[in-house]
């Protein structure tokens, strides 16, 4: 890994972060081979590969990324060794500055240690910690993916670079697998599936980061809603609303303001005082569950709210549905006793489970432990850390732990949901807090007649709307299961003498709960049920002048095609156990 404030990817196996670091340091050798003004600055491995960004006047073209590989190509057949070298920091800095690579000499200016590493492969020569493949040679697989521009650490105040991605695997297998998958995730871009099936848009007119739900994302989303709704009153929740605004002061004593503020709007002056747009629901649900006295009879307690809120995330992070500036969490808090907070977690965990089945995602689960900055005692966050711990032991749940990853408040867990193409997606979380009531003095009065500070379970199992819904675009390629569609069923006369029994079929779907279209256009029949095919209708009536005398319907389904002629009442039977079973 080079010195530096970079990405670091904590989930890559030893041998893959060597791969793609080596990698990293080979482009960044064929691109100081090709345009020798170039400076460079940091190259890690991540998740998805490597990136290198250089300081270039000239931009980068998709022609110099062919350019680039080729050179690489060569330096892999020259097969020079990677050679550590120990430096003491002023050596390494006057070593810098004579190569005349400013970002360098900046990194090793704010390094603490006395002595440094270096890496040397031929006549290029890193500041780096490593470590690396044995030589250039052994670098097997890779390909450069795209060009980006990225400010130097990251601040908008700093330099634009050029960023170079690329990835790289021990095996050429491995590689085309995963360039396989991304021409597939390509077809499923949620942005671009998004637009052509009238979801959702974002409108430069209103700012970035801000998500308008077209009428058929509506419905979708609708659909989802219900569904969380119903499943959750089942389960014992009780819905509630908060304010979208409250004052300063709220996310002061909730310590938002202290340990969140870089992400939080701006205070509003209003009326001499200050007011703040909501980035959590949680001091909402704490000032109500306060409202009145708690009895321990009372508990527990399970607040759900699908709760917008609003998070200031830079431009330049933005992502479609992924990563926007307000978004609704499906989100809820429990309220209970230290006795009953095992068993809530687990009826949790159940409840995820359930959820990730629904809509066929396998997940993987981390158990996210206390960070470096905290609020709280440590002796709270040990109990909370164990609780979570317990839980997960007693559904017999496999998870890895996440060192440092947990919220201010209190360790969580994490969970990652796997979709149709293998990709991992952050999505449930379950959070342990006993600092939070503690700071706003939420308590319930046990059997002994006594004020015990309550426990509180933060949840979401989706974690936002606007996430989920990106991610079941790309996990099912916008073709969605009957149940979800936006247009579940669309009516198709073959001619206009067929059109009065096609609104009749029309209402008749409408009437019965789904989501019906007539599509009556003068255009001919193969051109419509194209059409149909193309946004994703999971079926199609044809009507010819058959099915009009004998009220019948000609049937197509989205993936089989012809499935035949049947009565409407079949086809309706048909339909409606599919959305009830909610198939995937």
């Amino acid at each position: 890994m080079s010195y530096g404030p970079e990405e670091h990817y904590k989930g890559l196996s030893p041998e893959l972060e060597k791969c793609r670091h080596s990698a990293a340091h080979i482009m960044a050798q064929a691109v100081k081979r090709l345009f020798p003004e170039a400076k460079i600055t940091i190259g890690p491995a991540i998740e998805t590969g490597f990136y290198y960004d250089f300081d270039l006047n000239k931009p980068f073209s998709p022609e110099d990324l062919t350019r680039i590989e080729d050179e690489m190509r060569k330096i892999v057949k020259e097969n020079y060794p990677f050679l550590r070298e120990e430096l003491s920091r002023g050596d390494a800095t006057l070593l810098f500055e004579k190569m005349k690579e400013p970002f360098k000499v900046e990194i090793l200016n704010e390094i603490k240690e006395d002595r440094v590493s270096t890496y040397r492969q031929g006549e290029f020569l890193d500041l780096c910690r490593g470590p690396h493949l044995e030589s250039t040679g052994k670098l097997k697989a890779f390909k450069l993916l795209s060009i980006a521009g990225a400010y130097w650490r990251g601040s908008e105040k700093n330099k634009m670079l050029q960023r170079i991605y690329g990835t790289a695997f021990p095996s050429q297998q491995e590689l085309d697998a995963y360039l396989k998958q991304i021409e597939e995730s390509k077809l499923r871009d949620h942005r671009k599936l998004g637009k052509e099936l009238g979801l959702f848009s974002i409108h430069s007119e209103a700012g970035p980061g801000l998500i308008f739900w077209q009428p058929k994302g509506g419905r979708v989303r609708w659909v989802l809603e219900n569904f969380w709704r119903q499943e959750h009153f089942r389960r014992g929740y009780e819905f509630v609303y908060s304010p979208h605004v409250a004052r300063l002061e709220l996310w002061k004593t909730s310590g938002h303001w202290d340990y969140y503020r870089d992400s939080m709007y701006p205070p509003m002056e209003l009326e001499e005082d200050q007011y703040v747009t909501k980035p959590m629901n949680c001091p909402g649900h704490i000032l109500m569950f306060r409202s009145g006295v708690r009895s321990y009879r009372d508990l527990p307690l399970r607040f759900a709210e699908l709760g917008t809120v609003y998070r200031f995330e830079r431009t330049g992070v933005l992502h479609g549905l992924m990563r926007v500036r307000g978004f609704t969490q499906d989100d809820a808090h429990i309220f209970c006793t230290p006795q009953q907070l095992q068993g809530e977690i687990q009826s949790v965990l159940e409840l995820v489970d359930f959820m990730m089945k629904i809509f066929a995602f396998t997940y993987q689960v981390a158990l996210s432990t206390r960070p470096e900055k905290f609020a709280g005692q440590l002796e709270m966050w040990d109990k909370a850390t164990q609780a979570l711990e317990e839980a997960l032991k007693a559904r017999n749940i496999p998870y890895k732990v996440d060192p440092g990853e947990g919220v201010f408040y209190g360790p969580k867990i994490d969970i990652k949901l796997i979709d149709a193409l293998g990709r991992p997606w952050q999505g449930p979380t379950i959070q342990v807090d006993f600092n939070l009531p503690e700071r706003f003095e939420a308590t319930y009065v046990a059997s002994d007649g006594k004020h015990h500070p309550v426990v509180m379970v933060h949840r979401a199992v989706w974690g936002s709307m606007e996430r989920f819904l990106g991610i079941l675009i790309e996990h099912f390629g916008g073709a969605f299961p009957l149940w979800l569609s936006p247009v579940q069923v669309k009516v198709l006369p073959i001619t206009s003498d067929e059109i009065p029994y096609a609104q009749e079929v029309k209402q008749r779907l409408v009437k019965e709960g789904l989501r019906a279209e007539l599509d009556d256009r003068s255009e001919k029949i193969g051109f419509r049920i194209r059409e149909a095919q193309v946004e994703k209708v999971p079926y199609m009536l044809v009507i010819g002048g058959r099915e009009a005398q004998g009220h019948t319907v000609a049937v197509r389904e989205r993936k089989k095609g012809d499935l035949g002629v049947m009565d409407l009442d079949a086809f309706l039977k048909k339909a409606q156990e599919e959305v009830e079973q909610k198939s995937a």
